[in-house]
Parts: structure tokens; C-alpha cells; sequence
């Protein structure tokens, strides 16, 4: 145990009060965030969040947190023990009976001249499972209670609305925030429900769209072109992010093929297109605006103040998605057979599995990676709070 953390003779208590917590999708990649969590909350137990954006399955991470009425270090300690316990039962199931039948559809509408309606598939993965899973566990009604007694100023979910293609960033929080316009985003003040973090993690295709508001949702990672901004609008003036994009970068190489890429390659790489690439985009903007502005500029935008954000970007010191190759067959059979069929037991296809390996083989490394990245990283963190 590392004890707690202190930095110019303050208690951990005191850490952390404007610190927005900003934790990204990724599948079951998203186990990373809590080996990072697991770390900070050993050295600093009692750290104040009052900021939480999360999307995707970063949302799943960030309404447990939120939701949570104990400190910090309990919360993360749930955390850890529900992902512990998490399985691929517990997070999707293949529909394959819907598969079919939209199939066969399908096929006798081009064979026999009858009226002929929309073939509808509602993703080829059930998501009721996750939604159980996080109905007995989440009590989400909490939130209010965190935000009253100040312990929470606000949680922010963002999805994507399959009628307007913007992204809808969904704010429960304290009664004098603002809420926001830009072009492609907006902001909603409302009470958080399961059914937002279910749409905030249904991936197009794979997972069926959520209802909300006679309105369809889907994955918030989708178009989230400002991944830090719903913090930076609640009031953060420290972001702690997570990415999962490697720290490891290989060599510049002429781009050279070796086989034809199989379909799971080139879903893998729309999904890191999707999950990875906005935070880092990002986090470069937010940092060149910081370089702009100091202690002492004050620039107006719209007649507000612009301000400079501080923030640390968390990364993993191996590459995810090698990581899941040699658990592919730790899938349920179908499955796996899913993943053959498209080419996932592949070389350069293990990124696309990562996304979907919901299996303590493959998350709970994951978790211990990102406590030993972050203990190997804590000057980082010891910067980050010193001010």
C-alpha cells in the first residue's frame, strides 16, 4: 500500500475540487480506467470528483463512480469488484434468431412480388444482459443524493441522435450550470437514467439503438468530435483523462500489405477511428489553447471568459489489442464463430476483438496494467495536484 497522498503539506482530503474525471469508450478496453482509478484512489482515498463526463463504456464507468454514496477509494473499490465479476453473458448476447429471420426476410421479399417492408435489424447483440447487470448493482437515483450534499456538481453522458446525427451530451448536475450549443452538440439538463448510459453504449450496428425521449440513441463516441468539452462547459479547471491508445509509438513505415484485410481488421480500425482517436485530437487542441493563455490573459469569447484547463492524459504502456489476441477463443461459441467468419483469429484483427472480449482472462490484466502504469507514472499526478 502506497498511503496517502499529500502534496505541499495538504491532506488528500483537499485534493481535487475542480477536477473533472473524463473517461472515454472503448469496449471492454474500458477495464484500463479502472486499473488507473484503482491506483490513484490507493494514494489518494478521499480525492474530490465533482466532475464526471464519460462516454460509452467510459459511461458505465462514470455512473458507478457518480453514483456511489461513499469516498473516492469505496467507490473505485466497487468498481473493481464489478469488473471482476463481469463476463460476456453479462454484456451482450448474439441474436442470432433476429439475424435469421431479417435474413430470410429478406431473401422472400427478392423472390416473391409481395409488399415489401423494411428489414429491420436491432443489432446483432442483445444488450439486456448489461442492463440487468447494471439494474442490481447502480443505484442511479443516488446521483441526486451526491449533488445535494456538494460531494457531486454535475455528471455528464453524451450519445448520438440517430435522427439529427449530433452529439446530445445528457446533465444532471447542480441548478446553476448552463447548458450549451455547438455546432453538431448540445447539452440536455435531466435526471440520468440507466437508459442513458445504455444508449450512451450501444454501438451502431453491433447494439440495438435506445429509445429516450421518443427519440433513437446510439454510442456517444460516434461523432464526439470534443470529448473534454462537457467538462471544460460544467466548470473543470483540471481534467484527468483516459485514452487507450497506446504510449508505444512504432516507427514510420510506407504502407505495405501483406494480405487483404479481413473485415474484423478494418472494423478494428473504424472502432479505434471512433473510440481513440477524438480524445487525442482533443487533448492536442486543448493543449495548444493552453500554450495561448496564462495566469494573467484574459481573453472573452462570447462574452465569457476563456480559460486556461489544466490536463493529464493517462495512457497504457502496451498496445490493448495485441493484449486480447490470445484470449479470441475465450468468446462464446457463436461468437466465435462470428469472429472466425470475418476473419478475428487473424493477425492485425485482435484490436476489433478487444473491443468485445468482456472476459476476466482479457479485462482483469487490463486492470492490473493500469494500476502499474500509473504507480510508474505518479510524478505525472504528483504535478497534475501540486498546484
Amino acid at each position: 500500500m502506497a498511503g496517502q497522498f499529500s502534496v505541499g503539506g495538504s491532506s488528500s482530503d483537499s485534493i481535487g475540487g475542480d477536477l473533472g474525471l473524463v473517461l472515454s469508450g472503448g469496449g471492454a478496453r474500458a477495464a484500463y480506467q479502472v486499473g488507473v482509478l484503482a491506483a490513484i484512489a490507493e494514494r489518494i482515498p478521499d480525492l474530490k470528483v465533482p466532475i464526471h463526463a464519460g462516454v460509452s463504456a467510459g459511461a458505465i464507468n462514470t455512473i458507478t463512480l457518480a453514483s456511489h454514496p461513499g469516498s473516492f477509494g469505496a467507490a473505485v473499490r466497487t468498481l473493481r469488484g464489478e469488473w471482476a465479476r463481469l463476463s460476456v453473458d453479462q454484456v451482450y448476447q448474439v441474436r442470432m434468431t433476429g439475424l435469421a429471420a431479417a435474413t430470410l426476410r429478406w431473401l422472400v421479399q427478392r423472390v416473391i412480388p409481395i409488399r415489401r417492408s423494411h428489414t429491420i435489424v436491432r443489432g446483432v447483440f442483445d444488450m439486456n444482459p448489461l442492463r440487468l447487470f447494471l439494474g442490481k448493482r447502480v443505484n442511479i437515483r443516488q446521483i441526486a443524493t451526491n449533488i445535494q450534499n456538494g460531494k457531486v456538481r454535475a455528471i455528464s453522458l453524451s450519445a448520438t441522435c440517430y435522427g439529427t446525427g449530433e452529439t446530445v451530451t445528457f446533465v444532471q448536475g447542480a441548478e446553476d450550470l448552463e447548458m450549451w450549443q455547438r455546432s453538431g452538440r448540445r447539452s440536455v439538463r435531466t435526471n440520468l437514467s440507466l437508459e442513458h448510459v445504455m444508449a450512451s453504449a450501444a454501438i451502431p450496428i453491433l447494439f440495438p439503438a435506445v429509445e429516450l425521449d421518443g427519440a433513437y440513441y446510439g454510442d456517444g463516441s460516434v461523432r464526439q468530435a470534443a470529448p473534454l468539452a462537457p467538462a471544460i462547459h460544467i466548470g473543470a479547471e483540471r481534467i484527468l483523462a483516459v485514452s487507450m491508445r497506446s504510449m508505444v509509438n512504432s516507427p514510420l513505415e510506407a504502407c505495405t500489405t501483406i494480405s487483404y484485410p479481413s473485415a474484423a481488421q478494418v472494423m478494428g480500425m473504424l472502432f479505434h477511428s471512433v473510440f481513440l482517436d477524438a480524445l487525442d485530437a482533443d487533448a492536442e487542441r486543448l493543449e495548444r489553447i493552453n500554450s495561448l493563455l496564462d495566469s494573467r490573459t484574459q481573453l472573452n469569447h462570447a462574452g465569457k471568459e476563456v480559460r486556461p484547463v489544466k490536463l493529464l492524459v493517462l495512457r497504457p504502456s502496451l498496445d490493448l489489442g495485441a493484449m486480447a489476441r490470445p484470449h479470441w477463443k475465450r468468446l462464446p461459441p457463436v461468437m466465435r464463430s462470428l469472429v472466425q467468419s470475418i476473419g478475428g483469429q487473424r493477425e492485425g484483427a485482435s484490436d476489433f476483438i478487444s473491443y468485445l472480449l468482456f472476459d476476466p482472462a482479457y479485462t482483469m490484466p487490463l486492470i492490473e496494467l493500469g494500476y502499474d502504469d500509473t504507480n510508474d507514472q505518479w510524478w505525472k499526478l504528483e504535478q497534475f495536484f501540486e498546484d
